[in-house]
């Protein structure tokens, strides 16, 4: 499902207009983005969290060429799903 039929479903499910559950989906990602950018978790009780983590730096590889190449650390996001997603698949 993409974010059209996510915002198709919200609203036959809710009986609000599209355009106003397209503004709440977008409302609630950004806020998710930005709480998870600033490092601070996200937690949706039932579903999962949203967090951000410190993935080390490390040694890889061009593919191209085979050279080894330095990645450097860096932040990335991270969801765990909930016990109720995980009981729900």
């Amino acid at each position: 499902m993409n974010k059209k039929g996510l915002v198709d479903e919200v609203a036959k499910y809710t009986g609000m207009t599209k355009k106003d559950v397209l503004e709440i989906i977008d409302a609630i990602t950004r806020t998710i983005e930005k709480s998870v950018g600033k490092g601070d978790k996200v937690s949706l009780t039932g579903f999962g969290t949203f967090l951000s983590y410190e993935r080390s730096g490390r040694i890889g590889r061009n593919p191209r060429t085979g050279k080894t190449i330095k990645i450097k650390a860096k932040k990335v996001p991270k969801f765990r799903a909930g016990k109720g997603l995980k009981v729900n698949l």
